[in-house]
């Protein structure tokens, strides 16, 4: 219904929308957000089909997965059309403003630059609860360097697929796009997890997460090896740990933006962790130091920043070159 140059032109301006804005609160508290609405039906379907046998789960898990894409897919896709159906001009702006919600620009560069200031502020205690909230492993054993490192390690990884990942999304294939993405990578953050309950039923939303987003993995490294370059932080650095370091990562795709980090900032990130009371083996992404400060953090935002913003910079490059007649 909508392809690019139509999708990249959705793209740009949801970005745009996001960055200037976000998410805001009041709309929030008004009525939710996507992912919300998403994670109640993902917690539906989970309460009623996940039981029996290990084999009755997967088949369970699978089913859940379909019903979950087909409830956020088909509004997606008549959302689309009937936006177009009011008119060009309108129906990319009411596009852009639908698509704004789904990628997270400013939401995770607030979340990070919490932690730096809760560490700046109130020192290890403050930072271990602003890391809390966007890290899953157990706050009260970090210490102060362990900290700073979740915070850039989530700063990378989410770079990848709370940022470029929907977008790449959005640009292939608009609204229907982004929306279904947010849906699997939702099913994989609330059920795709390797424990009893969930390791046979989350199966398919794992592996689904896996492989849509492995183009937006790789392409969220090479963009903070990009940012690298053009803040003077080692470019080399980050390519040579993405290349050495990113296909030993336990997660098929979360190595390539983490390695690159690491590599940028001189920096080890990732390696064993606790998750829940258990450790949680893991390859080491870099070869730099492990005591990470505040400052590294400061500096890994600068990083994300420009990336995000490289990243704008292309999609507005193809979308001119698509006009011109290259595309």
């Amino acid at each position: 219904m909508v392809h690019p140059p139509d999708t990249l032109a959705i793209l740009a301006l949801a970005l745009g929308i996001e960055a200037a804005s976000g998410y805001p609160d009041a709309l929030y508290k008004a009525i939710g957000h996507p992912v919300t609405w998403i994670g109640r039906l993902i917690s539906g379907l989970e309460r009623g089909l996940n039981r029996g046998s290990e084999g009755r789960r997967r088949v369970a898990g699978c089913l859940a997965l379909v019903l979950l894409l087909a409830a956020t897919g088909l509004p997606a896709w008549a959302l689309t059309g009937l936006a177009l159906w009011a008119g060009p001009l309108p129906g990319f702006l009411l596009l852009g403003l639908l698509c704004a919600s789904l990628p997270a620009q400013r939401s995770l560069n607030d979340h990070v630059a919490a932690v730096e200031t809760a560490l700046r502020a109130g020192g290890l205690e403050a930072g271990r609860r602003a890391v809390a909230m966007i890290v899953g492993r157990d706050p009260d054993r970090l210490d102060a360097p362990a900290v700073c490192r979740a915070a850039i390690e989530s700063l990378a990884e989410n770079f990848s697929d709370g940022i470029v990942a929907p977008s790449f999304w959005i640009g292939c294939l608009g609204l229907p796009g982004g929306v279904l993405y947010k849906a699997i990578n939702t099913a994989d953050s609330m059920i795709g997890h390797r424990t009893p309950r969930y390791a046979a039923y989350g199966w398919a939303a794992a592996r689904l997460d896996d492989l849509v987003n492995l183009p937006a993995s790789r392409l969220a490294g090479l963009l903070i090896v990009g940012a690298a370059a053009l803040r003077g932080a080692d470019a080399r650095g980050a390519l040579r740990a993405m290349a050495r370091d990113a296909g030993r990562h336990r997660s098929p795709n979360a190595g390539w933006p983490e390695a690159a980090m690491a590599g940028a900032l001189g920096l080890r990130l990732a390696g064993p962790r606790v998750y829940d009371g258990t450790l949680v083996p893991d390859a080491h992404m870099g070869d730099g130091r492990a005591e990470a400060t505040a400052d590294d953090i400061a500096r890994a935002l600068s990083l994300y920043r420009t990336a995000c913003l490289i990243q704008g910079g292309l999609v507005l490059a193809l979308l001119t070159l698509w006009f011109v007649g290259i595309g």
